[in-house]
């Protein structure tokens, strides 16, 4: 069973991957269907992914009202039309979601007592699913492969909270400061242009 803090950062996490799809959608010219469909799948996926790898029912049977995220992000994309870049505002948005995303697989999985490690990977896995499948499926080669270090602060962002937890900090403490170790991370990344070196 879910906290209600893992609820709500769902939620939060559902609208900013279901916004980004969408916007990332419309500016491929996808029709309605399809940005409904990716910002659909941009939003559900990763914790969908969560609850499957951990033999539990998705969050989005048991709270139906995760749609009216997606709803609204669409409309919202409607509204603004495919010429309305994301910027600055869509990368703090993503930012934060991918935060309350890895924080909220984190949380799930030491709640079924699996092994700190397979916590790391799962929360980043969940975290940075949602982005990847968004940009397979709008055919732009994906940011977490290319750009961006999004992988990277996910898996330090959840480290820190299983540290957190192993030191015996209350659960909300440990969501704030890995939550914003992960957004505060990935912010200057971009804004330094700091990447991981590639191959050569």
């Amino acid at each position: 069973m879910e906290s209600n803090a893992v609820v709500l950062l769902d939620f939060i996490s559902t609208f900013a991957f279901a916004w980004v799809g969408a916007r990332v959608a419309a500016s491929k010219s996808l029709d309605y269907g399809g940005v409904l469909f990716v910002s659909a799948v941009s939003a559900l996926s990763g914790g969908t992914f969560r609850n499957l790898v951990l033999q539990a029912r998705p969050s989005w049977i048991d709270h139906p009202y995760l749609f009216m995220a997606i709803g609204v992000a669409f409309i919202l994309t409607l509204i603004q039309g495919k010429r309305t870049p994301i910027g600055k505002f869509g990368l703090v948005l993503d930012s934060f979601g991918l935060g309350f995303a890895v924080v909220a697989a984190v949380e799930v999985s030491l709640k079924y007592e699996i092994p700190v490690y397979a916590a790391v990977v799962l929360g980043a896995l969940s975290g940075v699913l949602g982005g990847l499948t968004r940009d397979v499926l709008c055919q732009v080669p994906p940011v977490l492969l290319h750009r961006e270090t999004s992988g990277t602060v996910s898996v330090l962002g959840a480290i820190v909270y299983v540290v957190l937890y192993k030191l015996g900090q209350d659960s909300l403490v440990s969501a704030v400061i890995s939550g914003l170790v992960i957004v505060l991370l990935r912010l200057l990344s971009v804004k330094l242009k700091i990447n991981l070196p590639k191959l050569k």
